[in-house]
């Protein structure tokens, strides 16, 4: 009986030991995991038209691509995916501005071609520094449209909650990057591990202004209930689901006329009809 006792005790204690290893290893490398960070030669996009620099406070510069609206259209502000890149967003600007849209995207640090590494103060720090340049350009306030997909959605959340943009488009938005750890690892403890959060839920009830939730109905990666949960809890929600859309097609499979009529409408406050 006592061999058996102390078999058991050092059973719970490597097992203990692993799982605290286990732990550690996912800490270490969770940035990783949530930044893969697609890369690109600077030659293949800051000698074409659009593209350029904005300068973050901690003197990097991150690349931007930037279509100007027509005088009187709103100008979409998009942060993309966490497997994307800023090279990526042309064909999505170029739809948008084929509907009288302008357009801007910025990079995230160390993806692309832009020097730093990825973090949530970070890409927060890029978001910012991209509606200053904005600003900079004699876009209103008012003429604002946020945008997010993915990753991305977390970005736009924080940004209307400093009070930037009048309204706000989220494509595949997640609830937080928390309960995104707590889905893909329920077995680890991902509240006390996570980093960079990105509590989206949390700040949803203090933003006003109207937001617009695309989400796949057949999304893998973001499960579509994290959008409906989003759409509850902003004020003025209105939630569009794509039958047959995944994480990544949703735009592509219709969702992107819904993106340009709310970057268009009129906030006369009729709009926010809460789900769909």
């Amino acid at each position: 009986m006592q061999r058996l006792r102390r078999l058991l005790m050092a059973f719970v204690l490597i097992t203990g030991m692993l799982y605290l290893a286990l732990c550690a290893v996912l800490f270490a490398a969770q940035r990783s995991l949530i930044y893969p960070a697609p890369h690109t030669e600077p030659s293949k996009l800051r000698d074409q038209p659009g593209f350029g620099v904005v300068p973050l406070a901690t003197g990097l510069n991150v690349d931007r691509f930037y279509l100007p609206a027509p005088p009187g259209a709103p100008t979409v502000v998009h942060f993309h995916g966490n497997g994307e890149q800023l090279l990526w967003q042309q064909g999505l600007g170029q739809a948008l501005g084929d509907a009288g849209l302008g357009f801007l995207a910025v990079e995230y640090p160390g993806y692309g071609a832009s020097p730093g590494s990825p973090s949530e103060a970070g890409l927060y720090a890029s978001a910012e520094a991209a509606l200053q340049f904005l600003r900079e350009q004699g876009v209103k306030p008012e003429d604002v449209v946020l945008s997010g997909r993915s990753l991305g959605t977390g970005v736009a959340v924080e940004m209307a909650r400093r009070g930037y943009g009048a309204r706000m488009v989220l494509v595949s938005p997640y609830t937080s990057m928390v309960a995104m750890g707590q889905r893909t690892v329920p077995f680890l403890p991902a509240s006390l591990l996570m980093r960079d959060r990105y509590l989206s839920l949390d700040k949803a009830r203090d933003i006003p202004i109207p937001v617009l939730i695309i989400h796949g109905e057949q999304d893998e990666v973001v499960p579509v209930d994290m959008g409906r949960t989003l759409g509850q809890r902003f004020p003025q929600a209105r939630v569009v689901t794509v039958p047959g859309a995944g994480h990544n097609d949703v735009l592509e499979r219709g969702g992107q006329q819904e993106f340009a009529r709310l970057a268009t409408f009129a906030l006369d406050g009729t709009w926010a009809a809460r789900q769909e």
